[in-house]
């Protein structure tokens, strides 16, 4: 099968550059013009996607070739740019930066790869001129397999500035496809994670996204940049889209009478539990569910009938005093937790079902206390299931990735979640009864049968 989805990678050399503000503001733009636009990001970040799903008004989706493995790329993106015009992926980081350890793997260029997409560099050029020629002839010829199509120029100072810029590229002969001025009112804020999540901003992030459309509107050759997303031809592989029914599990008549009875599983959500990949519910539902969100810090019971409940990653930290003075809640999760209900929780949800966070009480259902630190913890992690559990046998291996600067004590329980590999091996995470908790954030498309166990474990609890 051969499908061809027009299609761009925005890229920088490193972070900061700008990357950020260019795709989402390309993305806002040619929803603008009339088409639909399909976006993603590449790498396990959860906060970019909410501004580009403002952009376009579809889900922000990542593309994560260590969390799902390079063959997932394709069959994902293809899934999320069903149905649309044209695809903006925006990079991680610098164009060949990747997993720690690990070659390319991960790296926005091996995703352009992947997917045979045109790369788009975003360079900073606030502080050079002709020695941007020599930075983008560098990256253009790294590796022959990427296909550097054009350059934004970012933080252009004035118009003798650009001048120069422009000269200095032509020896490069990578043409100059946009040249964004220095403009403070798309900065976004960012505090001890990031990007402060839409979610939390609502009327100020879609003001933020706005403003990032307008500078590209007006510093981007929107023609020149749709022209370069149409050479893009087939995705690479034969790929077919990636359906949440697939591959490992196809439905039966005995998945058709288990629909009459479908449970309910309840996902955190609002300000305080932003992190979440739509993948994620796509799956729960394909294996029966029906999923409800609710949001910890203004509801004070859970959905009505909730079979489980899945706590994804987010803020909890930053809304520790709200999250506490929700008392009917947090008794409302202890109980289901103890009745032994599937509980998955992923970072902030380990957070939330400690005993305090800060010195503040939250759920109990954990005897631990969590607390902020000064120390980021950061990356990818390749684990191992320590013992069955809701979400895996004992033995299943999955990749996950950290990311938090916050310790809980014990780190481990009785049986632990995951045995992480790798030159400092330990265990970490906790599994009690129905609750598997744990600091790793997982992608469930990696191993949907993750899913299906967790919604069979509803249905039977």
């Amino acid at each position: 099968m051969s499908v061809s989805v027009p299609r761009l990678v925005i890229a920088a050399p490193s972070s900061g550059s700008g990357k950020t503000t260019v795709a989402t503001g390309l993305m806002a733009a040619f929803a603008a013009r009339g088409l639909a636009v399909s976006p993603h990001k590449v790498g396990p970040d959860y906060i970019d996607p909410g501004y580009h799903a403002l952009a376009t008004g579809r889900v922000g989706r990542n593309l994560d070739a260590y969390l799902c493995g390079p063959e997932l790329v394709g069959p994902l993106f293809l899934h999320g740019a069903q149905g649309c015009d044209i695809a903006v992926v925006e990079g991680v980081m610098g164009l060949y930066d990747g997993a720690a350890g690990e070659g390319e793997l991960a790296s926005t260029a091996h995703v352009a790869k992947l997917l045979r997409a045109p790369v788009v560099l975003v360079v900073d050029a606030s502080s050079q001129s002709r020695s941007v020629a020599a930075l983008v002839h560098g990256f253009a010829s790294w590796d022959p397999e990427v296909r550097v199509g054009g350059v934004i120029l970012n933080k252009v100072a004035s118009d003798r500035h650009e001048e120069l810029l422009r000269e200095a590229l032509e020896q490069a002969g990578v043409p100059v496809l946009g040249v964004l001025r220095r403009a403070a009112q798309v900065s976004t804020p960012s505090r001890h994670l990031g990007l402060v999540p839409v979610a939390e901003r609502q009327g100020a992030a879609v003001e933020a996204v706005a403003a990032m459309a307008a500078q590209v509107v007006d510093g981007c050759d929107l023609g020149a940049l749709e022209a370069l997303a149409r050479t893009a031809g087939a995705v690479p592989g034969g790929s077919a889209p990636w359906t949440p029914a697939s591959p490992a599990h196809r439905p039966t008549r005995s998945d058709e009478a288990d629909q009459q009875r479908a449970p309910v599983v309840a996902i955190a959500g609002g300000p305080a539990f932003t992190f979440s990949y739509a993948e994620h519910t796509e799956l729960l539902t394909a294996a029966g569910a029906d999923v409800v969100t609710f949001d910890p810090l203004r509801d004070e019971e859970l959905p009505e009938g909730t079979a489980g409940l899945v706590i994804g990653g987010g803020f909890p930290e930053v809304y520790a005093s709200e999250l506490s003075a929700n008392e009917p809640l947090r008794k409302a999760v202890a109980e289901l937790a103890g009745s032994g209900a599937p509980v998955a929780a992923e970072c902030a949800g380990l957070l939330y079902l400690c005993r305090e966070l800060d010195g503040l009480p939250m759920c109990g259902v954990l005897d631990a206390g969590a607390r902020m630190t000064e120390r980021l913890t950061l990356g990818y992690r390749d684990a191992v299931a320590v013992g069955d559990s809701v979400l895996a046998a004992a033995g299943t291996r999955m990749r996950g990735h950290e990311f938090h600067r916050t310790a809980v004590e014990p780190g481990s329980g009785a049986e632990p979640a995951w045995g992480v590999r790798g030159p400092r091996p330990r265990v970490e995470g906790f599994v009690e009864r129905g609750v598997h908790a744990s600091y790793l954030h997982t992608h469930w498309a990696s191993e949907p049968g993750v899913a299906r166990r967790f919604v069979e474990r509803c249905r039977t609890s």
